[in-house]
């Protein structure tokens, strides 16, 4: 009997053991799971026709100009990632967005006139080993029939492109937007609203958000 209970001991502490293996793998994965994939969006009818000579991606000031675009600067940053959570360096990334007066700088905006001549109003830049990427913008406005947003095309160094976009939270026209309503998931849909808040420590008077973007 006294035998018996010390070849069943062993065995228990063995099952225990692997019982907790298993337990700490699942909860591994669970607190690593893999981000959602950013769901994709139009590219509109506004990406530019010829890119601006100044592309970089401070778009609040053009080179030469001696006046910087009117609005609120706003520093928007985050990770290109994989659709494992690997970040992806070298990817191209770019914005367009429309100005302070809701116009693009493109030839189908129906009031060029009314351009903001300081606003670059398209940047682009390449993530670092990290993934990261940051740029220099305006918080977005809205026009008509939109909610104010910033858009963004993703091109990886093997090719794979994503073309998204990013909206600010706590607007209310999101609601009635009709692009970001196609975007019927809860979790994708809050993954492209990004809050803007004040960032003093960055740049006076401006705001900063995170947008990471999960290339599937």
């Amino acid at each position: 009997m006294r035998e018996t209970a010390k070849l069943q001991l062993p065995r228990r502490r063995v099952l225990l053991t692997a019982a907790s293996a298993t337990l700490l793998a699942t909860m591994s994965r669970l607190a690593f799971a893999a981000p959602a994939p950013t769901p994709p969006q139009e590219t509109g009818p506004f990406y530019p026709r010829t890119l601006p000579l100044d592309s970089d991606n401070d778009l609040v000031r053009i080179a030469g100009h001696a006046k910087q675009a009117s609005g609120t600067v706003a520093h928007v940053s985050g990770r290109i990632l994989d659709s494992d959570g690997t970040p992806i360096p070298e990817a191209k990334v770019e914005i367009w967005q429309c100005d302070s007066h809701g116009h693009y700088h493109h030839v189908d905006d129906d009031n060029p006139s009314a351009l903001d001549p300081d606003f670059q109003g398209y940047g682009t830049t390449i993530s670092a080993r990290d993934g990261g990427y940051r740029f220099r913008t305006i918080r977005p406005v809205p026009y008509p029939g939109r909610t104010p947003h910033i858009h963004f095309t993703i091109t990886a160094p093997r090719g794979r492109r994503l073309v998204t976009q990013m909206y600010v939270a706590g607007e209310s026209r999101n609601e009635g937007d009709p692009l970001l309503s196609r975007i019927r998931d809860p979790a994708a849909r809050a993954a492209v609203i990004v809050p803007l808040d004040p960032a003093p420590e960055i740049e006076p008077a401006a705001l900063a958000g995170t947008f990471d973007i999960v290339m599937d």
